[in-house]
């Protein structure tokens, strides 16, 4: 089973969402807003994505912007928790492993 993490309102989510019910894949949906990511799912992201997994493009990571960018690596973590909106979304896992940020159908064809 997979572990799709990330809030239910953004457009690229559902795209994700809709895509996994049409190949009927079970997931386990994690919303932000009602469970805030652990310091380990943030290193873990981060470990997978190659940085902190935030939105550069996102609305955001706009507004906050000078305040993210002035802080600590360990502040930035605490930072994100608190605004998960600002993580790129949907983060998909399996059993711990991400296999995905964001949604695109190619990528997410070559998961199993």
């Amino acid at each position: 089973m997979f572990t799709m993490y990330a809030i239910p309102n953004c457009d690229t989510v559902k795209k994700a969402r809709t895509y996994l019910e049409k190949k009927k894949k079970d997931y386990e949906f994690v919303d932000f807003k009602k469970c805030q990511p652990t310091v380990e799912d943030i290193k873990r992201w981060a470990a997978a994505f190659g940085e902190l997994p935030v939105n550069k493009k996102g609305l955001t990571y706009k507004k906050y912007k000078e305040e993210y960018e002035a802080l600590s690596e360990a502040k930035k973590i605490k930072f994100i928790q608190e605004h998960a909106s600002m993580i790129k979304r949907p983060i998909l896992e399996k059993k711990g492993k991400v296999l995905a940020f964001g949604f695109e159908e190619e990528a997410y064809s070559k998961i199993k």
